[in-house]
């Protein structure tokens, strides 16, 4: 006799905000968001002007999207200064 065995679909819980408030982008969707060459952006983040972001690997750095929405809002108020 078989017997087929049920599986059991478990719902995956929902993600605390403070993780889905603070995704981290890649340099391709930063400059999706901030449209300049990318040896701009790099030359502003060793000025200090952008943010440094996270190393997650030798040659992958990421940064958090809080930090990329506050670096919009503060160029907005630079313009508008």
């Amino acid at each position: 006799m078989n017997v087929a065995t049920e599986t059991k679909k478990t719902a995956t819980p929902p993600l605390p905000e403070s993780l889905t408030k603070d995704v981290l982008l890649r340099l391709p969707q930063v400059l999706s968001i901030i449209p300049i060459p990318k040896s701009s952006w790099w030359r502003g983040v060793k000025e200090g002007r952008y943010p440094r972001g996270i190393k997650l690997g030798e040659r992958t750095t990421a940064w958090r999207a809080s930090e990329i929405d506050a670096l919009i809002e503060r160029l907005d108020a630079e313009s508008r200064a």
